[in-house]
This record gives structure tokens, sequence and C-alpha cells, in this order.
């Protein structure tokens, strides 16, 4: 087992791993073993700051899907000893684990291969920022309201028809109640904290930003988290954003991010078989441009649509204004506070301009037509 592990985990070529997976292979009775290893490193992950979605995503994009169910089943047989002690959010990750890999018949070699080859990945995974507590710590969960799970299915449940709909009436009208009861949660949530004197904080979570097109992609996200009062802190070498905000504002922001992305797609997806029946053959260009375009127009949108419905819930209640201003002004402070906690020394990154104009173009308007859900909850956008 040392001699396995030592040469082919430390070392970068291939022999060593070869010879690894050898001695691996010539003994079933190690299987045990390797599997308590296993878990060890991916228990060491949870330390460097790692969560089973983050996991699962980098071993997605750097092997294949056999490493993918073989880290699923360590993680699932990893966190089966905390029981229910584990930190907020990953009850939902644990449960969207794909299925593990569990047959070891036929070509032992290949298998131990597999094997080494994620535990290489996972012993080699850098300290990244935490964002919750690691499995057995203490965790204090802030109060929530009885019927918060019940308006998050709603949610969910109103986006999904918006994405599914064939008729755009009825998606705007469908985004535009989800949006409604996002903001409302939101506000409700931050004036119940400041009137009960709850020492509500801000928390954070990771999104990934899938290749192709991830630099567009990561300002949209961006957008949504800024129009949300989060921030959005994007690692590019290891595929994901770090949001940092309220956990009314973070649920928002992924439900938010995740339609608008599934719309730019298929938005994207007609404008270029659009492009093909007029004889035109699209690119990569093209489609950057397209999400650059998507991107850069959704934002001005998101933050007008933020400003309104701040408004509009400040003319709500007579006196409301006066109070919901500095609590939402307080947690902005919090917010950027807990980001420069998190993030000390980030940077700015050069983004690559948009060199297509149709593609420019069709972004753009695939912005003005996206059923993006307005704040005000009248069921229209402010501004022109």
């Amino acid at each position: 087992m040392e001699r396995a592990l030592g040469g082919a985990l430390y070392a970068d070529d291939d022999e060593a791993l070869d010879t690894g997976a050898s001695l691996l292979a010539a003994d079933p009775a190690v299987d045990a073993e390797l599997t308590r290893r296993g878990e060890e490193f991916v228990r060491r992950a949870w330390e460097r700051g790692w969560q089973p979605a983050d996991v699962v995503r980098v071993v997605r994009r750097d092997l294949d899907e056999m490493h993918v169910r073989l880290a699923a089943g360590l993680i699932a047989s990893e966190t089966r000893r905390y029981g229910k002690d584990l930190p907020p959010r990953w009850a939902a990750q644990l449960s969207e684990l794909p299925s593990a890999y569990e047959s070891r018949a036929g070509d032992r070699f290949s298998y131990a291969t597999a094997v080494l080859e994620l535990y290489r990945l996972l012993v080699r995974l850098p300290t990244i920022e935490p964002v919750g507590p690691v499995p057995g710590s203490p965790v204090h969960l802030a109060p929530a309201t009885g019927d918060e799970p019940r308006m998050l299915t709603r949610i969910r449940a109103l986006l999904a028809k918006a994405e599914a709909t064939g008729f755009p009436e009825e998606a705007e009208a469908l985004t535009a109640k989800a949006q409604e009861l996002m903001a409302r949660h939101s506000i409700d949530e931050a004036l119940l904290a400041a009137r009960g004197h709850r020492a509500d904080v801000p928390g954070a979570c990771r999104i990934g930003v899938d290749a192709p097109y991830e630099t567009a992609k990561a300002i949209l996200l961006d957008a949504v988290a800024s129009a949300n009062r989060c921030r959005a802190v994007w690692n590019s070498a290891l595929g994901f954003s770090t949001v940092v905000g309220f956990e009314p504002d973070l649920e928002a922001v992924e439900l938010l991010y995740t339609s608008l992305l599934v719309q730019g797609t298929t938005a994207l997806t007609r404008a270029e078989a659009a492009q093909r029946a007029g004889g035109r053959k699209r690119t990569k260009t093209f489609r950057q441009s397209f999400f650059l375009a998507y991107a850069d127009r959704l934002g001005t949108r998101l933050t007008r649509a933020a400003s309104h419905a701040a408004d509009e819930a400040g003319a709500g209640e007579p006196g409301v204004r006066g109070e919901l201003l500095p609590v939402l002004a307080a947690r902005d402070v919090a917010v950027t506070a807990h980001t420069d906690r998190l993030f000390p020394a980030t940077v700015k990154t050069r983004v690559r301009g948009a060199t297509d104009a149709a593609g420019w173009q069709h972004g753009r308007t695939a912005a003005d037509t996206a059923h993006m859900p307005p704040r005000d909850g009248r069921g229209e956008l402010p501004g022109p």
C-alpha cells in the first residue's frame, strides 16, 4: 500500500502510476484499506475548504465519469459517519451526488489505475476560501420562518415553468411572480432581523462557472449577485465563483442565475439556427460575443430593477422607508467586509472583448427579451 500510494500520488510520470496500480491489482485484500485512505483524502479536502459539490465538479472537469462515481462513493461513505450533523447546504449537495461506482469485477488494473488517478487529484487540491464549517464542527443555524421551504419550492416551480413554456407572456408572468417572492422574502428577512435584533451575518456559497464561455458566464453571475446585494469573486483556475451575501439573497442569486443561463443558452441555439438558415456559418467568436452582450445587457436591467424594487418596498408603509434604507445599507457594509476577509487579495482581470457584431447584437436582443423577473412585482420592468 505504501509503495503504491507513495509512488503514484506524488510523482508526475505514468510509470509510477502503472507500478502502483500493478501492486494494488495483485492483492484484492488491500481494497478495504484503499477505500479508507480515499475517505481520509476526502476529509482532508473538507479541511482545505472544499465541499462535496466542489470536489465532484473538479473531478468531472479533470478526469472522467468513472472517477466521478468513485469520488461520489468516497464522499457518501466519509460523510455518513457524521449523521445529520452536517453544515448547511451539504444535505442538498449530498442528495445530488451521482451514483457510486460499485463493480470491481474484471480488470483490476484499470480499476486500481482510476483510483490512483482520483487520489492523485484529491491530495493535490489547493486550500481555498472556506464558505462554511467543516463536518463535525458546531453548526449554528439562523432561525428560519416556517414557510421558507414552501416558498423556495414555489419559486423553483415558477422558474421551471418559465423556462419550459413556449409562450413569452406566460413565462414573463411566471418569472415576475418568482422574483416578487424573492424580493419580498429578502426585504422581509432584513426587517425582521433588525426589529428582532437578530444577529444575522453574511454567508457564502460557491457556484460552478463551466466552460465554454466561462468568462461571460462569470460576468453574468456577477451581475446577478450585485443586483441582489451580494458580491461574486471568480476563480477561473478552479471553475467557480464564490458568492457572498445574506442567505435569502444567496438563494435568489442561485435560482435566478441558473434560470437566466438556461434562457441564454436556449436563445443562443435559436440565434445560431437562424444564422445557419440564412447561409451564414457562425463560430466560437459569435458565441463568445453573444454571451458577453447577454451578460452586459442583463447587468443593466438587473441593476435598474433592483433599485426600483427597493424604492417600491420603502413606499409600501408609512415609516418603512426610513427603517429599510439603514438596514439595507448596513447589510451592504457587512457583505463587503465579509468579502474582504475571505478575499483580501482579489485582482481584476482583463476580458477579451466581443469581436462578432452579429453575435453581440443577438446577445443584446436575447437579454432584452429574457424573461427576467422584475423586482417590483407588477409584471413589468421599470425604465424604457
